[in-house]
């Protein structure tokens, strides 16, 4: 049942210092919150989170965590995948009724990849105001570590988990002239990379990001049968994991000739392997082909 707070409970903390929070405009507010680090929290976000008369989250341990760190104490409406036939009517008679209500995801961005669109959609319907409140992303954020073109991508969330289907998944979108981007499992990963390099191709560079902004953070990068292979060697992956595909080899890309111009430059300040490596990113051919011909160009030098 949705709780509504009292007016001792909108506080919150942030290094020992106490803020009041204000009480929102009716609405339903989709907070982001922490990916991993819970110093990536907004003031807005603290705000709401103190403030709305309703805290919808998924998992209330999780959401407890954040609260604590901030001292905020309040009731929690749990709104996730299994209750939200139950949930969310709940939830949209007390936003009808002028609430206000923020809704959390376990880390990041609201309804990427969680049952909160089905609320949205519902609360539009019924001309409830949505209000956005921006943070914390583990697809952008994985995106900005990839180092893979960013002017267009393609968020496609999790691959599904039997190998025919991913495999059908990844051939749709394969010539998606954009970065993709998906989520994974810790114990797919490796099926996944596999995949990816049997249907991709060979050429494509790729980002394996792991635990973003937490203390073991990692980012792997390679083309996709590196990653693949690598990954394959490794006794246990764990982790929240985001990989990162640059996009297909253009119509009309880089030949030969714009190759070895792009070699040259590059062998001025890199070893032949380097060179190679950062040729194939920016042309999209063959690092192993491209090595080579680094070779072949630094004996004839």
């Amino acid at each position: 049942m949705a709780v509504e707070e009292g007016a001792a409970e909108r506080r919150f903390a942030i290094r020992d210092q106490g803020f009041a929070a204000p009480r929102p405009e009716p609405g339903l507010y989709l907070v982001a919150t922490p990916i991993g680090n819970l110093g990536d929290i907004t003031l807005r976000a603290l705000d709401l989170l103190a403030g709305a008369d309703i805290l919808a989250c998924e998992d209330t341990r999780v959401t407890q965590v954040l609260l604590q760190r901030y001292g905020i104490r309040r009731r929690l409406t749990p709104y996730h995948e299994h209750n939200a036939a139950e949930a969310g009517p709940e939830l949209l008679a007390a936003l009808e009724a002028g609430r206000s209500v923020a809704l959390v995801s376990d880390a990041g961005t609201p309804l990427v990849s969680d049952p909160g669109f089905r609320l949205v959609g519902e609360a539009i319907a019924r001309g409830v105001a949505v209000h956005p409140i921006p943070g914390a992303s583990a697809v952008l954020s994985a995106l900005l570590a990839s180092g893979l073109p960013s002017d267009a991508f393609l968020f496609a969330g999790f691959l599904p988990q039997k190998e025919g289907a991913r495999r059908q998944r990844l051939e749709e979108l394969a010539r998606v002239p954009a970065t993709l981007l998906f989520f994974e499992a810790p114990h797919r990963i490796r099926d996944s990379l596999a995949d990816m390099a049997a249907v991709l191709g060979d050429t494509r560079p790729a980002a394996v990001c792991r635990e973003l902004t937490k203390a073991f953070e990692t980012v792997y990068r390679g083309t996709l049968p590196e990653l693949a292979a690598g990954f394959e060697a490794m006794e246990r992956v764990r982790g929240e994991i985001v990989v990162a595909i640059g996009p297909p080899e253009a119509e009309g890309a880089a030949g030969a000739a714009d190759a070895d111009a792009i070699l040259a430059g590059l062998l001025a300040e890199m070893k032949p392997a380097e060179a190679a490596r950062e040729a194939a990113r920016l042309t999209g051919l063959s690092r192993r082909d491209l090595y080579q011909r680094a070779l072949a160009m630094k004996a004839g030098a």
